[in-house]
């Protein structure tokens, strides 16, 4: 579990300091095209750190959920999760 936390901090160090770029960007009146591919990169980033999340979920709290016998709820949660991700 530390190297998965590790591993999403690390991402999220990095999607910090596009957004800090972004920004500087932005103030620095650069050409409207540059900033775009660069929140594209920042969405690319966020999708792995939320794969990145949802795996260790999915391997961990998951599993444990169930064996504890709260079925229900880990379903319902992955349906939640679900819905969110379609929207």
């Amino acid at each position: 579990m530390q190297t998965d936390k590790k591993d999403a901090l690390n991402r999220l160090a990095t999607i910090e300091g596009h957004i800090r770029a972004i920004r500087k960007m932005v103030d620095d009146d650069q050409y409207c095209v540059d900033v775009l591919k660069q929140t594209y990169a920042v969405e690319r980033a966020l999708q792995r750190f939320e794969s990145t999340i949802l795996e260790g979920h999915l391997r961990s709290c998951v599993p444990e959920g169930f064996k504890a016998g709260r079925d229900a709820e880990m379903i319902h949660e992955l349906a939640e999760l679900f819905e969110l991700s379609r929207k």
